[in-house]
């Protein structure tokens, strides 16, 4: 498997003018480093990968690929809705030595199960390196079924899903069905505890990105069979996880970093500032914590 435990859906962040902030980019790749995140996503939907560049994406995983180091795993959201433009992307990823690729399934345009065993196998057999198909109907419009899970989950270099489309009855069959080798991960950061219970072994994060030590730890308890912290560690952190989907994420992930001082700068056009109430209700949530 690319990790176990806790891998970070790490935000882009970017200074007054727009532009991406690569010093303060740094900062949170050595944050997260110290703070024992087990991987960093790059470029995902938390990254708002949809409003970068292709310039902007392949600079950004270049640099963290590079600053991280092989200190642990970087991963690169390479998926798109154009089966070549991701094979491009998957393949320049590949070149600049990440260590594996986020492939989210194609969204508006969509596709049938079919072609969406089409898409991914063309993705894979394009790269050498390993792949975590990423299903989130909720945002796509599309779900990976699960038949089609354990169809893509026979190629080689496809070696795990994360799981965010909520239902845990879905994730279940899954588990029953793949190869234990098979990774699972938590899309959901209400869910690392239950997706764990169910043979799961991580989350990519939002959460992280301010609390990584801590969700590394409810991973790495359920992992080392001290169930009791790793149940009492997600529930100590629900409220906060429920607000941080209070509007479109990254909105308010980048709202509460800003507020515990992090800097990051706002979000990009379409999204925009938090409504002052959910302002509010973040900020109070944060400080009971």
């Amino acid at each position: 498997m690319l990790f176990q435990g806790s891998g970070v859906a790490l935000i882009t962040p970017f200074d007054p003018y727009g532009n991406v902030n690569y010093a303060k980019l740094e900062e949170l790749i050595e944050f997260q480093i110290l703070n024992q995140t087990d991987a960093i996503i790059v470029c995902g939907t938390t990254g708002e990968s949809s409003t970068l560049s292709t310039e902007e994406k392949k600079d950004v995983i270049s640099f963290v690929t590079k600053k991280v180091n092989k200190r642990i795993p970087v991963i690169a959201g390479t998926g798109t809705n154009n089966t070549k433009t991701s094979i491009e992307m998957s393949k320049f990823a590949e070149s600049v030595s990440v260590d594996g690729l986020l492939l989210v399934t194609p969204y508006y345009n969509k596709t049938t199960q079919e072609g969406l065993y089409a898409h991914f196998n063309a993705i894979a057999s394009s790269v050498s390196i390993p792949i975590i198909l990423y299903n989130v109907p909720s945002r796509t419009g599309l779900n990976i079924s699960v038949d089609t899970v354990l169809k893509l989950s026979k190629i080689k270099n496809i070696v795990g899903i994360k799981e965010a489309s909520g239902d845990i009855s879905q994730v279940a069959q899954i588990a029953s069905k793949v190869d234990s080798s098979f990774a699972i991960y938590s899309g959901n950061d209400d869910q690392i505890v239950p997706i764990l219970s169910l043979g799961g072994v991580g989350v990519i994060s939002v959460l992280a990105n301010i609390f990584p030590k801590e969700t590394h730890d409810i991973c790495n308890s359920f992992l080392n069979g001290d169930i009791t912290k790793s149940r009492r560690l997600q529930f100590r952190y629900l409220d906060l996880i429920k607000q941080l989907f209070i509007e479109v994420n990254p909105i308010p992930i980048k709202e509460a970093m800003n507020i515990l001082d992090f800097g990051v700068g706002s979000c990009r056009l379409p999204l925009c500032n938090m409504e002052t109430k959910n302002k509010k209700i973040l900020t109070n949530v944060l400080k009971n914590i």
